[in-house]
């Protein structure tokens, strides 16, 4: 029997604000400094800025920019452009000129809402066929973005949505190994994630989730619509600055927030650390952190959730589940269980670690394979390119290019990506093991760990490390005492103090490190 369709509509996250400004419309959606919107003010200012786009010329899955920090009109977009018909392009307030000039005529965007702290970066397109409207963050009139959404209706367009697996937003890669790629999310896969992810973080109306992670990396991890979905309340913030952060923390009543390793590592390791009077639960992601640092959270009352995924997953795809037989282990044991990357989320396919031929790794936590995955929360393709998106998803699954281990519980472990395995002597170096050994090291903030070229081994492990602020290693004693927790070939040949190379999501890179220890020499650098 043919199945009617007469009473079905697409899975829209749009309708997670109508119905939280429908049920509470007095409530508080967003804080911001001394500016607090309530659900009702928040559709009315998605309602203007939607409508003012059509207004505009907007056809249906035209492509808009935003260039800006945490601020409401960036949260504002992730609602009002889709609710327009067109497709969001939230862009990395840390890229250069070049990279932010490729996204926008690669993307094709018509329109840039671009922060006014950001302008230099955009000046080249002033004048051209992109309509850009500043944004002065003031929230009052004379703001020109205020003014523009100011002379529109505050009632909602009608939706052009017709399928649920069209385009809701494109989100381009680092491009650390050539131009960025822009990931094409769907409205169907950002509903099932931001419903995910209110689910494994255990999201309610009385959250309130405080905005430290990047709105514009991965559309925030679904978190703008898993937020509101809940009718919970957000944080916006400008920039993450860690005395604000335990400000809010110890007295606005935070309940969650998002963070890569380096976010919660400056936290620690804050002169306003301290435990908290309340569980706080924190999803850490981006890199994978060290059972020190889950150690430390869990110490002050944090509840840390180390979830795993990429850009090409609408960000986390999997969690450290906890199961009740960790309960008898030693803080230690419950931090190294924790460090693992665990299984899928809820909406999504259980991951798989398979070999070149796609078979399934042994189960046996020692043998590698590459993480691949599919299901509802993996990217529709690669916008405009056909070549990566199918060599992506060759086999019929998403290549993650992370090799891990397959615990015989089912959760995954990462080892490394694909290129940062260190071969020495025809051994494999996990740089991940050998970050968490570096790590527990008492005077070690953070480390990052890549291959060097060497004469007898062809290569071995360089260990780039920062300290904590007043402490002091020397080179030598690092490596004896990683030699006391990991076996001696894997230990760093080499370690050199100082800052690390940053992404704007705290992803070391590693490819400038391997850059100066490979110039000249032969070794493709990724």
């Amino acid at each position: 029997m043919a199945h009617d369709n007469t009473f079905h509509s697409p899975l829209n996250p749009v309708n997670f604000l109508r119905r939280s400004a429908f049920i509470h419309p007095e409530k508080i959606a967003v804080q911001y400094g001394e500016r607090h919107y309530t659900y009702r003010e928040l559709e009315e200012r998605v309602n203007r800025l939607s409508r003012r786009l059509r207004q505009e010329g907007l056809k249906r899955h035209d492509r808009v920019a935003f260039l800006c920090p945490n601020t409401p009109p960036l949260l504002e977009a992730h609602f009002a452009v889709p609710a327009a018909g067109g497709i969001l392009v939230a862009i990395n307030t840390r890229l250069n000129a070049g990279e932010i000039a490729h996204i926008l005529l690669h993307s094709g965007a018509r329109w840039l809402f671009v922060d006014e702290e950001l302008i230099p970066l955009v000046e080249s397109f002033e004048g051209t066929r992109l309509r850009m409207v500043r944004i002065a963050d003031t929230g009052g009139p004379g703001d020109p973005y205020e003014d523009f959404i100011a002379a529109a209706p505050a009632d909602p367009v009608e939706s052009w949505l017709v399928d649920e697996e069209e385009t809701i937003s494109l989100n381009y890669t680092s491009g650390t190994t050539g131009q960025p790629k822009g990931v094409m999310y769907t409205y169907r896969g950002a509903y099932i994630n931001a419903l995910g992810q209110a689910m494994e973080t255990g999201m309610c109306g009385d959250s309130v989730y405080m905005w430290s992670l990047p709105m514009f990396h991965c559309n925030g991890w679904c978190f703008p619509w898993a937020v509101v979905a809940v009718s919970g309340t957000q944080v916006c913030l400008r920039r993450p600055d860690p005395a604000v952060l335990w400000s809010l923390l110890k007295n606005s009543g935070v309940t969650h927030y998002c963070g890569s390793p380096t976010v919660q590592i400056m936290l620690m390791n804050h002169a306003q650390a301290c435990t908290l009077d309340r569980p706080v639960t924190v999803c850490v992601a981006g890199a994978p952190p060290s059972p020190t640092l889950l150690g430390q959270l869990k110490a002050r009352n944090f509840k840390p959730i180390h979830v795993y995924g990429l850009t090409e997953t609408y960000g986390p795809t999997t969690s450290c589940v906890w199961r009740s037989e960790w309960d008898a282990q030693s803080a230690e044991a419950q931090a190294r269980l924790l460090a693992r990357q665990g299984q899928a989320q809820v909406t999504a396919d259980l991951v798989r670690i398979v070999d070149d031929e796609m078979n399934d790794v042994p189960r046996d936590g020692a043998t590698m394979g590459e993480v691949v995955m599919r299901g509802n929360i993996v990217m529709k393709g690669y916008y405009e390119d056909p070549d990566a998106t199918a060599h992506a998803f060759r086999g019929g699954w998403f290549h993650s290019g992370d090799l891990g281990v397959w615990h015989p519980d089912g959760d995954i472990e990462l080892r490394d990506r694909k290129k940062d395995i260190i071969i020495s002597g025809g051994e494999n170096i996990s740089t991940i093991e050998v970050e968490q050994a570096v790590a527990k090291h008492p005077a070690v903030l953070e480390c990052a760990v890549v291959a060097i070229p060497d004469e007898k081994w062809g290569e071995r492990p360089k260990a780039f490390v920062t300290l904590i602020p007043g402490q002091q290693a020397t080179e030598q004693e690092v490596i004896a005492f990683c030699r006391e927790q990991i076996a001696h070939y894997k230990c760093p040949a080499a370690v050199e103090f100082g800052d690390l190379p940053k992404t704007s999501t705290g992803k070391v890179q590693k490819f400038l490190l391997r850059q100066k220890e490979w110039a000249g020499k032969e070794k493709r650098i990724n």
